[in-house]
């Protein structure tokens, strides 16, 4: 049994609307490392400048590199028969598959996840992340998001735990492993229909009647999952006896798939999803120059004087929506309110030394800006552009005063919004905006034309 272990690079978080822009993969015979091979691909569009940012990989790097096509042949004799290996191994896989895909093949392996493998042979972590793992088993990584350092990492990790338990490995490889957690009136045929794409999903009854919706990056997995593990057994047991059939709508990005698990729970009130109950304390983002110069934020209770940048519900939803402004445009920790200690002394690399004035304010202050300008744009009547469910495709969302007033799928190169959707605006597709925001690509925010009309004009 050999294994192809694979890290890729890609310019976004879905293959239906992103590109992989770096592959990697190691050949292992269950003794050692046999084969390996690595190279930049052309994704066909350009790369995001936090892409860039987090792998380095920018567009002139790929510009010249070859594309999926050119290389197919070749990633196919390495992966044809082989086991695929990889960290969050659905992620990989699904790119290439997608890829394979385009080119009229169907890359059908068997998969090990090295992330749920490391939770049964290492229990008991706090993280089980690549950097964490390694760092735990003294495994370096010698370019860190990058495909042939993240790559041989995984191989270094995954060798390891093959040779500790190779039974574990080989009974996680056993045919339609986790099939056994089907409820006992969902058949095996349906469950072999559910996609391993991201969408929402709708648990049906014995009546046609949905009891249940969510969203799942993988709807396949996530299915599996009501029903394995240890978490709420109440509710997974009632579930599992009434679910008798299973609906989905793909959606092309996790944030397409919140809003639209956000209308449709709205919609529907599926007796099995609990109802958004809003505290009574707010908590708010602020900002203020400090007597460097630098612009630093502050996470506090909103009180009547004080006006906040962004409301939240709570210190942790404050944190998290702080933290992913952090790393989009690589601010500072310490000068975030989030740390104490200046950011070289734990050696985070998204500082570019600002808490020890390493960094001048005009430079660090021209990205906090960007964040700042990015929350308050998402005030205004926004149109985003997220990615389709297929190539050529893409999905167009309306926010009108922060929420969800019109959504729909269109071509690549349709800009007209007559096609869209129509849906009742509700607070807690704001919530979702105000979640992704710092996320996105600053060029699939436009702001519209506030000026009545039927079709919005853009800017």
């Amino acid at each position: 049994m050999e294994f192809a272990i694979v890290d890729i690079e890609t310019t976004g978080g879905s293959p239906a609307g992103g590109g992989i822009t770096e592959i990697a993969v190691l050949i292992h015979n269950g003794q050692e490392i046999t084969d390996e091979y690595q190279t930049l691909i052309n994704p066909g569009h350009s790369v995001p400048p936090y892409i860039t940012g987090l792998t380095g990989i920018d567009n002139s790097m790929v510009a010249n590199a070859p594309t999926f096509e050119e290389i197919a042949d070749e990633l196919w004799e390495l992966l044809d028969g082989r086991v695929f290996v990889a960290h969050q191994v659905n992620f990989d896989f699904s790119f290439i598959r997608e890829a394979f895909a385009i080119q009229g093949r169907n890359l059908n392996s068997s998969r090990i996840c090295t992330v749920r493998l490391a939770r049964k042979v290492f229990p008991g972590l706090g993280s089980y992340s690549l950097g964490r793992l390694c760092e735990s088993q003294k495994i370096p990584i010698l370019a860190r998001h990058r495909a042939m350092g993240d790559a041989r990492a995984t191989a270094i990790l995954f060798d390891r735990m093959y040779k500790l338990k190779e039974e574990t490995i080989l009974s996680s490889l056993k045919r339609n492993a986790g099939e056994s957690f089907l409820p006992p009136n969902f058949s095996l045929s349906k469950f072999k229909e559910i996609p391993e794409f991201c969408g929402v999903y709708y648990m049906l009854n014995d009546k046609g009647k949905v009891i249940y919706v969510g969203k799942a990056l993988n709807i396949r997995e996530r299915f599996k999952g009501h029903f394995s593990g240890k978490v709420l057994p109440h509710l997974k047991q009632q579930l599992k006896a009434e679910i008798t059939s299973l609906e989905w709508k793909l959606t092309g990005s996790e944030m397409m798939a919140l809003l639209l698990e956000t209308l449709e729970i709205k919609r529907l009130w599926p007796k099995y999803n609990s109802a958004l109950k809003l505290p009574k304390t707010l908590w708010g983002l602020f900002e203020y120059q400090d007597s460097s110069g630098y612009y630093r934020f502050q996470i506090a209770k909103v009180t009547r004087n004080l006006r906040p940048l962004e409301t939240f519900f709570s210190s942790e939803e404050a944190q998290q929506f702080l933290k992913s402004g952090i790393e989009s445009f690589q601010l500072c920790q310490k000068l975030c309110g989030l740390r104490k200690v200046t950011c070289q002394t734990i050696q985070d690399q998204n500082c570019k030394g600002a808490c020890q004035s390493g960094e001048t304010p005009k430079k660090y202050n021209s990205r906090a800006s960007e964040f700042i300008s990015l929350i308050r744009k998402s005030k205004k009547d926004l149109l985003l552009t997220l990615p389709g469910r297929n190539s050529g495709e893409k999905a167009l969302c309306q926010f009108e005063g922060g929420m969800l007033s019109r959504f729909g799928f269109v071509k690549e190169e349709e800009e007209s919004l007559e096609s869209l959707e129509v849906v009742p605006r509700i607070p807690e597709t704001f919530y979702v905006l105000r979640q992704f925001l710092p996320t996105l690509d600053l060029e699939t925010i436009k702001i519209l034309d506030p000026s009545p009309s039927t079709t919005p004009s853009l800017f």
